[in-house]
């Protein structure tokens, strides 16, 4: 489903990613770890076609981001690290603003704003602006505006950022519903131990280098992902 040949990002004279060659596969949640700076946020924005790269290619089911963007977008979703919403509208009319941008019906957007709303219990907030929002809620908002429209692909950066516990929970039960049905997933994050027990791969990246991934198990083996990490690091 995602398929990244040779990415190199250049900003002046540092390489923000250095050749990074990564495959997600359907079915698969990968978890993207390094520590700030290390290149992970223009790794994602480059395969969401936010960023043009100097070399390499990227791949979104087949479909080249750099000659077919529109193509790849229609089947993806992406959510960054602090999503900037239009604070002008109410909840409900950018859920509808972005449902028309991916050219969903009225009945199944119905079903699925529902649906999601009442997940993420924030259904009696969408007719409210989003400017009186609170960061968590803004977070959900942009969490339902990603899901909503069944992507096959959903690359996100820092996910689980300002959420509850509870939000979080429900938030890894999809991404897995998600991968059961085909799906692929991308996501940076610091929080070690959500990667190591949701992922079924983790790549780590540092200096713009990716130094590792694999199965998270084959990577792990008897120690913990904060202790390989670590010790990459230093």
């Amino acid at each position: 489903m995602l398929k990244i040949e040779n990415l190199t990002k250049v900003y002046g004279d540092k390489r923000a990613v250095d050749n990074l060659s990564l495959e997600i596969k359907n079915g698969e949640i990968c978890g993207f770890i390094g520590h700030n700076g290390a290149g992970k946020t223009t790794t994602i924005k480059s395969c969401c076609g936010l960023v043009n790269f100097e070399q390499g290619e990227i791949y979104i089911n087949g479909i080249s981001i750099k000659e077919n963007p529109i193509e790849c977008k229609k089947i993806m979703a992406y959510l960054p690290d602090n999503p900037d919403l239009y604070d002008f509208m109410t909840g409900i009319k950018y859920l509808n603003f972005v449902a028309d941008m991916f050219g969903m019906d009225g009945a199944y957007r119905e079903i699925q704003i529902n649906r999601y709303a009442e997940m993420f219990e924030i259904k009696e907030n969408l007719a409210q602006p989003i400017n009186s929002y609170s960061h968590g809620m803004k977070q959900k908002l942009a969490i339902i505006s990603a899901f909503m429209h069944d992507p096959k692909l959903i690359l996100m950066d820092e996910p689980f950022v300002g959420l509850d516990p509870k939000a979080s929970h429900k938030v890894k039960l999809e991404m897995r519903r998600f991968c059961s049905e085909g799906a692929a997933i991308f996501f940076s994050t610091h929080v070690l131990e959500v990667a190591e027990k949701l992922c079924d791969k983790v790549a780590i990246i540092s200096g713009g280098k990716l130094v590792v991934s694999g199965n998270t198990e084959d990577i792990i083996g008897n120690a913990s992902l904060e202790d390989v990490f670590l010790e990459l690091e230093e």
